[in-house]
């Protein structure tokens, strides 16, 4: 199937054949009919699956056959969570359109709000925007929606989870009645559905990619390591692997601060991008890591919706997600378009239950790979797709004392081994292990699990 097949016109071919597309992807098959047919539609599709040139393309082809946008007013508006994602559907809008004669603009939050409106006075054709600057440049008087004619969410689950469900209410409380909605998002939860009933009118329904999907391409690894050492982890990964560009998710953005922070005095370019940072440093990190001028970009979940980064070879994993699909969402960054990509993820022993949720979730047990020097002291506990995370075996204890015996309930209870019951620690690696190493190994050996035990706990007997 091509393009051309879909029923877009020549200088959309044209733009299209400029970035080198020749192809439709899964999504913009059944996307792009739709909704030049003027269909609502309901869309499950992942960062990755084409889903912004799903909507674009159509939209771009339905608008250049009409009247062109008047003084504030906005002809199709698409709301998206974060800056990051409404600079990035911009730049989309306007490489598809760059043959026609129509106009958009973006605004969105961490910016001064006055250049916003005085662009906003020259009217736009496609309206790109986050909830909340929206909201306060319609009180403003800034944006009107009279003649709209369709309306996106763009990854409304994340919208969603971010609290922005009032604003999005109350900017669809002031649109018009007769238009066409557009809703893609990566899953169908059940707040997604009730959102959808009252905004989507008999809609086209699809999904295209699985939520639990995880493309083949990308090679999926984990090295269990104690927490405190992740940092440095990191840091040698980085150099031994010779890892020239490595987006690197946190959960917090202090602990994105503090990564960043680390790696830059190993010596290893980086940059951290999450909410608190300002618009104009956002920009900046992310250019210069598209350039090569750093080697890590480390990211929180929301900051990193949206970005759009080809050929990423590596996605690195420093805290596991809490919510099991925006693992999928953190992958789904490298191996796109059927290229190659490896996923890293630096796994503690406190975060298994994580770790369990993500294997069901794919249905994937994760390779486990130790590397020498950062073996845990406390070890990660096996687990498996197919049951719960076993618990840690409490270890007996003799008599203890009223305040020690509390302390060690306390530790296990939280997933910690006692210092005074940890034998890893205390039983040195023998020394036939020693012996038969080899003399001459790289700074970096990963071992498997099996040999992993066996060089630890080496059998009565052997010397």
């Amino acid at each position: 199937m091509s393009f051309a097949s879909l029923g877009l016109s020549e200088s959309i071919l044209k733009a299209l054949s400029e970035k080198g597309y020749q192809q439709p992807t899964p999504v913009q098959q059944k996307a792009i009919p739709a909704i030049l047919a003027g269909r609502d539609v309901m869309a499950a599709a992942q960062t990755g699956t084409g889903k912004t040139a799903g909507f674009t393309l159509p939209i771009l082809e339905n608008l250049s056959k009409g009247n062109r946008a008047g003084s504030n007013q906005a002809r199709a508006l698409v709301l998206t969570p974060t800056r990051e994602l409404a600079a990035q559907v911009a730049e989309s809008v306007q490489a598809y359109g760059k043959f026609l004669p129509l106009s958009s603009t973006v605004v969105f939050g961490g910016v001064k709000i006055n250049p916003q409106m005085m662009r906003l006075r020259r009217g736009a054709d496609i309206l790109i925007a986050t909830p909340g600057r929206l909201w306060d440049l319609y009180q403003q008087n800034a944006v009107k929606f009279k003649h709209l004619e369709i309306l996106v969410l763009d990854e409304a689950d994340r919208m969603l989870d971010m609290g922005f469900i009032h604003d999005i209410r109350k900017i669809i409380s002031v649109l018009p009645k007769a238009r066409q909605n557009l809703l893609f998002s990566a899953t169908f939860s059940d707040d997604i559905r009730k959102l959808a009933k009252t905004i989507i009118h008999n809609p086209v329904e699809f999904s295209v990619t699985p939520r639990n999907a995880t493309a083949k391409s990308v090679t999926q690894w984990l090295c269990p390591v104690d927490k405190k050492r992740k940092p440095a982890l990191l840091s040698h990964l980085i150099k031994t692997e010779n890892w020239q560009q490595v987006l690197v998710f946190s959960r917090t953005k202090f602990g994105a601060n503090r990564l960043a922070a680390f790696l830059e005095k190993a010596g290893i370019s980086s940059a951290p991008i999450h909410g608190n940072k300002s618009q104009n440093a956002r920009i900046k990190a992310l250019a210069d890591f598209k350039a090569g001028k750093i080697r890590a970009l480390v990211a929180t979940d929301i900051a990193a919706r949206g970005l759009d980064i080809d050929q990423l070879p590596q996605v690195v994993n420093v805290d596991l997600p809490n919510v099991p699909e925006d693992y999928v969402h953190r992958i789904g960054r490298t191996g796109r378009a059927g290229a190659s990509g490896q996923a890293i993820s630096l796994v503690s022993a406190d975060e298994i239950k994580q770790l369990c949720d993500i294997e069901i979730l794919t249905q994937k047990t994760i390779e486990r790979r130790y590397v020498d020097g950062f073996e845990p002291v406390h070890e990660l506990p096996e687990s498996s797709r197919n049951s719960a995370p076993k618990s840690p075996k409490k270890v007996k204890k003799t008599k203890p004392s009223k305040r020690s015996g509390n302390t060690s309930e306390k530790q296990l209870s939280k997933g910690k081994t006692p210092k005074s019951h940890t034998s890893r620690t205390s039983t040195p690696k023998s020394n036939a292990s020693k012996t038969n190493a080899p003399q001459n190994k790289a700074p970096t050996q990963r071992r498997s699990r099996s040999s992993q035990k066996s060089t630890r706990r080496p059998q009565q007997g052997q010397p």
